[in-house]
């Protein structure tokens, strides 16, 4: 049961960031999906099929990293402000080797899932039973995805200090530096 509402959950909210994007990158055209008939997967541009094969964070772990749980990469690109021990910097590349192989064995598969049902309206052959099944495949992968990215966010947390969670705030403009 929760499995299949997290799946809806993701895929409302997947389909409704979509279309608020369509609509203001077209600038309210009366011809707002023309510019998406010749991709290959009419669901996914260039770029989200890119970002989904190298693994790319894509904003799916905002509410960790806006919310004192940095992310290894960019916690990489400031260790030396950060103080980063090596054994520190040790794991957090870790974190993330092992974040990108994870997020990118998903993206292939989100990419797969969305092909076999462009594929399935491409040759008239889609029924709902398909529809149901494919569209939920993808929801519970696109959900899986967001909580790879999420939960690297908590190690990356328990690797740093107070201390250099404090410094991350501030140095990614998340907060201000109080004196």
């Amino acid at each position: 049961m929760f499995r299949s509402s997290l799946a809806t959950l993701v895929a409302t909210l997947a389909f409704a960031a979509g279309a608020a994007a369509q609509h203001h990158g077209h600038g309210g055209s009366a011809q707002p999906y023309a510019a998406f008939k010749d991709r290959p997967i009419k669901a996914l541009s260039a770029d989200d099929i890119a970002g989904l094969r190298a693994g790319r964070g894509m904003m799916l772990a905002l509410p960790a990293e806006l919310n004192r749980y940095p992310g290894p990469m960019h916690a990489l690109e400031h260790e030396q402000a950060l103080g980063l021990s090596a054994e520190q910097k040790v794991a957090l590349q870790s974190q993330m080797a092992e974040m990108r192989a994870e997020a990118i064995t998903l993206g292939e598969r989100i990419i797969a899932r969305e092909g076999e049902l462009e594929a399935l309206f491409r040759g008239s052959a889609a029924d709902a039973e398909a529809v149901d099944r494919l569209t939920a495949e993808i929801g519970v992968l696109q959900g899986q995805l967001r909580a790879v990215h999420l939960r690297t966010h908590l190690r990356t947390r328990a690797t740093l200090s107070e201390e250099q969670v404090a410094r991350y705030q501030v140095l990614r403009g998340y907060e201000v530096r109080r004196h």
